[in-house]
């Protein structure tokens, strides 16, 4: 019988969800560059635990994810879980307003499960919805044909290894295009600020690693 693949960010490894959609559909592992989980080339669902989420928030780069997420995905979903969304000291008022905000300005569903079993079983129950209904391979990518050129430029390079969307601005100002960035020396890339030689060295072996056929 035919599995429905899902392909999971590296930061979700220990969160147990992994193991769990393991036991029914295909995972894949992979460090995304937007999203925890891909589930169809249309729908990313970013995974926040409750705490998570409420940090998000203080430390304001919560709004940044989702526009990313957005801009990737045709059908993006944001998953808060567990409960304790009131138990920190941020207001039960804006709470309510960041959720109303991802709800009506973005335009995301944001559905609240208890815990990683119950969150596995809703992904799954996605995925297979999505890939089977309508017999979609999952694509690592989403297919947003709404960015524009240089948004599509900094989505490319935002997919290179530990590259943040500040670092993918700071390379395509430096290198000018994204043909230079994949062209560039080991040497090269260390001159722009927040690469060192680990980054750099990971950044150039996904460019140059050779395909491997399944």
């Amino acid at each position: 019988m035919q599995k429905a693949k899902i392909i999971v960010d590296t930061r979700e490894i220990y969160s147990g969800i992994p193991d769990l959609l393991a036991m029914k559909a295909d995972v894949e592992i992979k460090q995304l560059p937007v999203g925890d989980y891909i589930l169809s080339e249309h729908i990313a669902v970013e995974r926040k635990r409750a705490e998570d989420f409420l940090d998000s928030l203080i430390r304001k780069r919560f709004f940044e994810q989702i526009n990313r997420l957005k801009e990737a995905y045709d059908k993006p979903i944001l998953i808060i879980e567990d409960e304790g969304l009131f138990s920190r000291n941020v207001s039960e008022r804006a709470v309510y307003g960041a959720i109303a905000c991802i709800l009506t300005d973005y335009e995301i569903p944001v559905i609240r499960t208890r815990d990683a079993e119950e969150t596995a079983s809703l992904l799954y129950a996605i995925a297979v919805r999505e890939q089977f209904r309508k017999k979609k391979e999952i694509s690592l990518r989403g297919k947003k044909p709404m960015m524009s050129l240089r948004e599509r430029q900094q989505f490319i390079i935002e997919g290179l290894p530990n590259v943040s969307a500040t670092l993918a601005k700071r390379l395509l100002d430096y290198f000018g295009s994204v043909k230079n960035i994949m062209n560039a020396s080991l040497v090269e890339l260390k001159r722009v600020e927040g690469i060192g030689e680990k980054k750099a060295k990971a950044i150039k072996e996904v460019i140059e690693a050779k395909w491997k056929k399944d």
